[in-house]
């Protein structure tokens, strides 16, 4: 009679731990059953994403210089898109100095028949920021006009995750790009006036011929 008495706590007991494990499951996991709510509380939990700099798609331009592009006609990004570069630049009036340079240094048709370039396009203020007279001289002296502006072309049209890195140019010299995401600069040494650096300010402007950075600094050629 003791030993029945003995089994039968013993068995209850059991039956009692059984409902318990059962009921723990149902109320922390999905399933019903103790092993598959310990299943899940093993998991590891994902990692929060690391916040990164936003990667521009191939046909997206990006930067805050692209708020002075006018956002219809033939200067728009719409209408530079029909257009071969020099063209492009000549009727953006965000590129008007630009466009008078390349004017005056003869390179039009050069840059317009050239397939698939790259093109570092300072914007108007970049000009207006080298004094008056060196400005005027520079326009004045062809070669010198055109080693400057054939330093800012590079062969190859470069999306924006292949920008960075160290890159010839149409001068046949090299120009080095920093950066990442919307985040593109070139040293203050590789600059006309050498006081900062430049830094890309509308990125991943589409022409007929060429993919196009504005940029807020005139580069120096380095030969």
């Amino acid at each position: 009679m003791k030993r029945s008495l003995t089994r039968g706590i013993l068995l209850a007991a059991v039956s009692t731990l059984a409902i318990t494990t059962s009921a723990c499951g149902a109320e922390e996991g999905t399933g019903t059953t103790g092993e598959v709510a310990l299943g899940e509380a093993t998991t590891p939990a994902v990692p929060e994403a690391v916040e990164t700099s936003p990667v521009p798609t191939s046909d997206e331009p990006f930067g805050e210089g692209c708020a002075a592009v006018p956002t219809e006609g033939e200067g728009s990004v719409e209408g530079m898109a029909d257009d071969p570069v020099a063209t492009a630049a000549s009727n953006n009036p965000a590129l008007s100095t630009l466009a008078q340079a390349v004017q005056a240094a003869e390179l039009v048709d050069t840059l317009n028949t050239t397939e698939d370039i790259t093109v570092l396009a300072p914007a108007d203020p970049a000009f207006e920021a080298v004094p008056a007279d060196a400005l005027n001289e520079l326009l004045a002296d062809t070669p010198q006009l055109t080693a400057v502006l054939t330093h800012h072309v590079i062969p190859g049209r470069l999306a924006p995750d292949e920008l960075a890195g160290t890159h010839t140019t149409l001068n046949n010299d090299e120009v080095t790009i920093e950066g990442s995401g919307e985040d593109f600069t070139i040293g203050a040494d590789g600059t006309l006036l050498g006081q900062m650096e430049a830094s890309v300010i509308c990125g991943n402007v589409q022409t007929a011929n060429a993919t196009v950075y504005i940029i807020d600094q005139v580069l120096a050629p380095t030969s």
